[in-house]
């Protein structure tokens, strides 16, 4: 199993100390430069999960979230485009 995933998890059985936290808080960070980060994470996806170390992947997973979580605290109501909804 990767180390990433277990880190991702939090199921590791041992203790691990807490990442340092990488960036700016997103919180503290402006509408413009949330979308930037966020743009910039998604741009360099592929090449993260294709090519990155383990711990390289676990903190693009992480900054991800954090920054995703972030917008979607800020817009509960955001626009859903009726072009990509799905008949179920």
């Amino acid at each position: 199993m990767p180390e990433w995933d277990t880190a991702h998890t939090g199921d590791v059985g041992v203790d691990v100390a807490e990442p340092e936290p990488m960036g700016i808080d997103p919180a503290d960070l402006a509408d413009e430069d949330l979308i930037r980060e966020i743009h910039s994470l998604h741009r360099t996806r592929l090449d993260t999960l294709r090519h990155a170390t383990d711990a390289a992947l676990a903190n693009h997973l992480r900054r991800t979230a954090e920054l995703e979580t972030e917008y979607l605290t800020r817009h509960p109501g955001r626009e859903v485009d009726p072009g990509r909804l799905r008949d179920l």
